[in-house]
């Protein structure tokens, strides 16, 4: 996300005012974790939330070739056939998550558990909503007990049980925004997918995210309740010394996952962080 101002998209009934800029949504800008096509919720694990892709009735790549280009680059051709062949952009667009990416959270959540019915929950970088759709179905928001925040500078559909806000996460205004929107003004857990369009220059895109990982960081440090959780889209290579330590300083578990929804030759990993614990001084 980069840019200011916003404009917001409302709670399924709600809109709050705004405009918006751009800082990295879900994904990067990356195409690999783009929406599915699945469109607005629907059925399935959607109304399950449960499992991996193995759970998903045995999806599997469709060794899909393109005959033609038709005009496209080498790249796009590439990246058309892979996204084809990938078990788990079928099982989104079957199943009605708004992206892969769906499966990540998913499957980090099945093995950790920290979503929980009656959550409160921010979703920083979060067009085009899969994780959303997620936290929405593990906390029951819809049915009124949870609760989720979500955030970009993309515009994207309304989520049942979700309150959108337009806005660059960088905004200076975006935080207080974002507690404004939460009941007590606290959350539960605060996850960022959050990544800046990459530049193909290794140092320099892993500086930008580890950037986009310490502001998401410090607004967790403000808002999260004791005992929560900080989920964090990082490069391999790991998390920074610094960052590192104050998380262990800040959260009883710390550790890096690659859920096996990540692509295996993608550098993405996340850090999660759980038992917050608030530190004086």
């Amino acid at each position: 996300m980069s840019g200011a101002g916003g404009k917001t998209r409302g709670k399924t009934a709600n809109k709050v005012g705004g405009k918006a800029g751009s800082a990295g949504a879900k994904g990067g800008g990356s195409p690999s974790d783009g929406p599915s096509g699945g469109g607005p919720i629907g059925s399935g694990p959607v109304g399950s939330g449960k499992g991996s892709i193995k759970g998903q009735g045995g999806v599997r790549g469709m060794n899909v070739r393109l005959k033609t280009a038709r005009g496209r680059t080498a790249s796009s051709q590439r990246w058309l056939e892979r996204q084809l062949n990938d078990p788990y952009v079928v099982a989104a667009k079957r199943d009605g998550w708004r992206s892969r990416a769906a499966f990540k959270l998913i499957e980090i959540d099945d093995k950790h558990h920290f979503l929980k019915p009656g959550g409160r929950i921010i979703d920083l970088g979060a067009a085009p909503g899969g994780w959303s759709q997620v936290a929405a179905n593990r906390t029951h928001a819809v049915e009124g007990q949870g609760q989720v925040v979500a955030i970009d500078y993309l515009a994207f559909d309304q989520i049942p049980g979700t309150a959108i806000l337009e806005l660059d996460f960088m905004d200076p205004s975006a935080p207080g925004r974002l507690k404004a929107l939460l009941r007590d003004g606290r959350a539960d857990v605060v996850l960022s997918d959050m990544a800046a369009p990459t530049t193909g220059h290794t140092n320099t895109d892993h500086l930008r995210i580890m950037g986009l990982a310490e502001t998401a960081l410090a607004f967790a440090l403000e808002v999260l309740t004791p005992g929560g959780a900080f989920l964090c889209k990082v490069f391999q290579g790991g998390t920074e010394r610094d960052l590192l330590d104050s998380l262990k300083k800040s959260f009883a578990s710390v550790r890096h996952v690659k859920p096996p929804a990540s692509r295996a030759d993608s550098a993405e990993l996340y850090v999660l962080a759980t038992g917050f614990r608030r530190v004086n001084g």
